[in-house]
């Protein structure tokens, strides 16, 4: 009882996700659109730099709006409209609006695009945009709904209202006996106090929530690290299946090895001598004047190996030699195919003279 408690409680250790994720899983989550991102870094970036430019291009903007509106009133609406002038008109507004609108459009684009290069990089995948069944669960909705995620979601828009709150009713407050007067002043006078605070508090809030939004980056790329945390089996099971199961691997060495073996038992029959320690190690050798530079090891083994090296050779006929030293140093110095080195010529020559003296052949 005490064992299976211990290896159940093994198993729940294993499966526990405490190890970080491996390049792999990330390179997985990553392709499946799961990054750590913040939603209002790019609004919030936005919201900033379409404010300071308002700004910093107030002499643009100020052009393009008498540009547009000065000759929609002085000259346009006098216009007697024919079929001839009305398509200029509707060109000569489509372009005066669009050089208006242009810089807020290049901004809007360049910002959005480079606040989410900024947090995750260049990422393009229709991965989140699949119809997945799941979706449509109302228990996994209701658990996302209800989840830690949302509950942080929830306060942190709270915060964002009540810092947008306080900021507007500081610049309101600062400037209210000014409000109080801009019933008595020009027109004009009016339109740049309410523009003039209106960016300034675009600029204000915008920088604070640029500032809120790089928190949430920070919250949202932890719970990213650890919503990809891996168990220890998790582990074992990637390394399977990248590098293959090591018991698998191992039942393919063996048989790997076995080919081997049997190849080599093959090539034994076809040796004109085998050289034995004599219970340790043996070597097949074989020469032919006619095709080899020197004599060739066809096999080599040691302990049961050699003995059956010898069996075979002994079944068809192939002529043993006791040699000891010749043994080993073949043994350890040649690998199979390979022909013997070049200062055991000449003991292998007088084995294998002494065995074509046996078998009646002269070479």
């Amino acid at each position: 009882m005490r064992t299976y408690r211990y290896k159940l409680d093994l198993q729940l250790f294993n499966q526990e996700k405490t190890e970080k994720a491996t390049p792999k899983k990330r390179g997985e989550s990553r392709n499946k659109g799961q990054v750590a991102k913040s939603s209002d870094l790019a609004g919030a970036l936005i919201l900033l730099f379409v404010s300071a430019s308002f700004m910093m291009l107030s002499d643009y903007y100020n052009t393009r709006l008498l540009a547009l509106f000065g000759s929609l009133f002085q000259d346009w609406l006098t216009l007697q409209l024919t079929s001839e002038n009305i398509m200029e008109l509707f060109i000569n507004l489509l372009w005066q609006s669009l050089m208006l609108l242009l810089p807020i459009f290049a901004i809007v684009m360049i910002v959005g695009v480079i606040g989410n290069v900024v947090q995750f990089g260049f990422l393009l995948t229709g991965e989140p945009l699949k119809m997945k069944l799941s979706k449509l669960n109302p228990i996994e909705g209701f658990k996302r709904i209800f989840s830690m995620r949302s509950l942080v979601e929830f306060f942190k828009s709270i915060l964002k209202v009540v810092i947008i709150a306080v900021l507007v009713y500081m610049a309101i407050a600062q400037q209210w006996e000014t409000l109080l007067s801009l019933s008595m002043q020009p027109i004009q006078e009016i339109f740049a106090f309410t523009a003039d605070l209106t960016l300034k508090l675009g600029v204000q809030i915008g920088a604070v929530l640029v500032v809120l939004a790089f928190l949430d980056f920070l919250y949202q790329k932890y719970e990213h690290e650890k919503s990809i945390k891996m168990s220890k089996q998790d582990i074992k099971d990637e390394h399977k299946k990248s590098e293959g199961d090591p018991l698998t691997k191992g039942r393919i060495r063996e048989r790997q090895r076995k080919m081997a073996l049997q190849r080599m038992m093959q090539e034994v029959p076809k040796a004109d001598v085998v050289i034995t320690n004599p219970t340790h190690f043996a070597i097949a050798l074989k020469y032919d004047a006619s095709n080899m530079e020197a004599p060739t090891i066809l096999a080599k083994g040691m302990d049961h190996v050699a003995l059956r090296i010898k069996e075979i050779a002994k079944e068809n006929g192939v002529i043993t030699m006791e040699n000891k030293p010749l043994a080993r140093a073949l043994y350890d110095r040649a690998e199979i195919g390979d022909v013997i080195p070049g200062d055991l010529f000449q003991a292998v020559a007088e084995v294998l003279a002494y065995v074509y003296k046996l078998k009646g052949r002269v070479k």
